[in-house]
């Protein structure tokens, strides 16, 4: 296990999806930081320091983006083709976090270099297991390039 902290960038316009996912971090304890931002603009001036993110201190390089497809301004697809289109980001893992199940939608994640698609539940009980899970793995056991 590497055991590092890393930052954790998640992109998520749903207030209450988002303060779901904080809380299941908090729960497991782990010493990762979460940062969100609110749409896919956001997360482009985030990745490239741009407007409000523009000081690198203040925006670490994530280790792992969590993002979501639906959102204002710029969907989740357009963020997640041009962080694998970019050498400067291409590896950091994005893990797609979304109610989406449409079978397009995981195709061109995946063709977009996804690595890995998540189908929100519904159900509360079932949405911690999946982020439990989903810590342990991509923030535990997962082995990034240094």
């Amino acid at each position: 296990m590497n055991g590092e902290p890393i930052v954790i960038l998640l992109v998520e316009d749903d207030d209450g999806h988002a303060a779901l996912v904080r809380m299941n971090f908090e729960e497991s304890k782990l010493a990762n930081t979460l940062i969100r931002v609110c749409d896919g603009e956001q997360a482009l001036d985030y990745l490239y320091r741009r407007n409000a993110f523009s000081d690198p201190a203040k925006s670490p390089r994530p280790g792992i983006v969590l993002l979501d497809l639906r959102m204002p301004k710029v969907d989740g697809l357009t963020v997640l083709k041009t962080i694998k289109s970019d050498a400067n980001l291409a590896r950091i893992p994005v893990v797609i976090l979304t109610t989406s199940e449409v079978d397009m939608d995981i195709a061109k994640a995946y063709d977009f270099h996804a690595n890995s698609y998540l189908v929100k539940p519904v159900d509360f009980s079932k949405f911690t297991e999946l982020m439990k899970t989903m810590d342990f793995y991509w923030l535990a056991w997962n082995q990034r390039p240094r």
